[in-house]
């Protein structure tokens, strides 16, 4: 399968979006104006005011003389590039790479896209005639390469679409100004006489590099695909992905979740075979008005569970509204891991950390909740307390190193030492008695003290004397005291944890 490109060539864009929005402009002439060189010029016209002998770049004065009930707006730099960045995501419900082509066209990589349609000419067909019902002007071409569609799409005739290979013989009587060149090097072949492509590869390669540079014999290889010219897509097109269109638009949930089903087989299948699973999906639902719905899930190891995926995403079923009706579904999945067929377990029974089963009731749970609710921690290398853990991204992670179990550690740890209040006898004797919260604690058995030194190499502050303490309702604490007693006489106390 070859690659084929779709151009689209929007004559009037940002006329046709100001008719849109105001339809009493829909019978006048009407131009955009902006400032250049201390003049007004014509920077877009609608077809009106150019089958009246209005062209681009002409001066204001002159344009009302030549039509004088012209209608002149002033123009915006950035408005034609945000129409063009709407369309293409527009464009996206056809194929997953599309690429804005300033200042009035996209270009398409609709390579193994058409047959989901029944053919280039249904595909073709159904995107021009939906753009000229949305009340865009615009014109479009299909070829091998992005430099013949583009060509086509501006100067071609009788066909839209290029056959495989066409392209060779259907480019040589187009004119120069088809190949995508600036206006300095289109100026000297018209002065030497070269009106078409083909007088142009009449002559020497050897001689078109001195007289016209590297521009011309680039455009002329990648017109004829000899040159490979990629694309930069306004969106990157996920590796694993599955589309599928439907032949009438799609309004109930029960054809939702039919469509759904039938792209989580397709990716499944797919993923299965490779060894992998994914960790996270998103549920695209392009509807007829041109909006866009999804729906997004994670799981917390990686999956080809077709029955587990399809309930994690039945719950936000609902979400959607196909208003019209969804015309185009698309499943990505843009987290992948691998994924043994086989799996460990830490401890007897399917229960343990590794089984498929403890992974998918947390997958419901965190799909109910919030994929921030549910955490897994694993111990870190770091002295400090509130550095010793860290957040593990999923349930097969490995820890580096094991908890510390010859110190006690309570079982609910602050994120931040809270400042407390503290009567202690001096030098280093556990407190008597604590403030925290108002509430005055009497200590009745403490342990300790346990010195944890500063990671110096993290920043510089005062090492941590730990204690142990019970208060007389039988509560226990963790308490430090930061830096040694005699350093200063404001000693700062700190309570950082509280054990079970």
């Amino acid at each position: 399968m070859g690659d084929r490109y779709l151009a689209l060539w929007f004559r009037h864009l940002t006329t046709d979006w100001l008719t849109l929005k105001r339809p009493a402009h829909q019978n006048k002439p009407l131009v955009f104006s902006a400032a250049e060189r201390g003049r007004k010029i014509v920077t877009a016209a609608n077809a009106l005011a150019q089958g009246q002998g209005i062209t681009i770049g002409m001066v204001i004065a002159d344009a009302r003389m030549l039509v004088p009930e012209i209608e002149i707006i002033e123009d915006r730099p950035e408005l034609a590039g945000k129409l063009l960045e709407g369309l293409a995501v527009w464009c996206l419900s056809y194929t997953p790479m599309v690429a804005v082509d300033p200042p009035e066209g996209l270009i398409l990589d609709v390579s193994g896209c058409a047959h989901l349609w029944g053919g280039e000419r249904a595909y073709f067909k159904e995107i021009i005639v939906k753009l000229r019902a949305a009340g865009y002007s615009v014109r479009g071409a299909m070829a091998d390469t992005i430099g013949a569609a583009w060509a086509w799409a501006r100067f071609g005739s009788v066909t839209p679409i290029l056959e495989k290979g066409e392209h060779s013989t259907k480019l040589l009587p187009l004119s120069p100004a088809s190949l995508r060149l600036e206006a300095g090097t289109l100026a000297r072949l018209q002065k030497i006489g070269f009106r078409t492509i083909d007088t142009i590869l009449r002559q020497p390669r050897g001689s078109l590099l001195p007289r016209f540079g590297k521009e011309l014999p680039l455009r002329l290889d990648q017109a004829f695909g000899k040159e490979v010219e990629s694309l930069v897509p306004i969106q990157p097109a996920e590796l694993y992905q599955e589309r599928l269109p439907c032949l009438e638009p799609i309004r109930t949930a029960g054809g939702i979740e039919i469509a759904l089903t039938r792209l989580l087989e397709l990716l499944c299948r797919r993923l299965q075979g490779e060894g992998k699973g994914l960790r996270m999906a998103v549920f695209k639902c392009y509807r007829v008005d041109g909006k866009l719905e999804q729906i997004s899930i994670g799981t917390s190891r990686a999956t080809y569970n077709i029955n587990h995926l399809f309930k994690l995403f039945g719950e936000k079923i609902p979400t959607i509204e196909p208003d019209l009706g969804i015309e185009v579904f698309q499943l990505e999945a843009p987290k992948i891991e691998d994924a043994s067929s086989s799996q460990e377990t830490l401890w007897g029974g399917p229960c343990g950390i590794e089984g498929m089963g403890l992974a998918e009731l947390l997958d419901r749970l965190a799909n109910k909740t919030g994929d921030q609710v549910i955490h897994r921690y694993l111990p870190d290398q770091h002295y400090w307390p509130e550095r010793s853990i860290k957040r593990a991204p999923s349930l097969v992670d490995k820890p580096l190193g094991g908890w510390p179990d010859d110190r006690p550690r309570p079982f609910h740890l602050l994120g931040r030492p809270e400042r407390i209040e503290v009567t202690a006898p001096i030098p280093d004797y556990p407190p008597m008695n604590f403030r925290y919260k108002g509430k005055l604690h009497k200590i009745r058995r403490a342990d300790g003290p346990e010195r944890i030194e500063n990671e110096w190499w993290l920043e510089e502050v005062r090492h941590r004397d730990y204690y142990a303490v019970e208060d007389e309702e039988g509560a226990r604490y963790w308490l430090f005291r930061s830096g040694h007693y005699d350093e200063s006489r404001n000693v700062q106390w700190f309570l950082h944890g509280f054990f079970a």
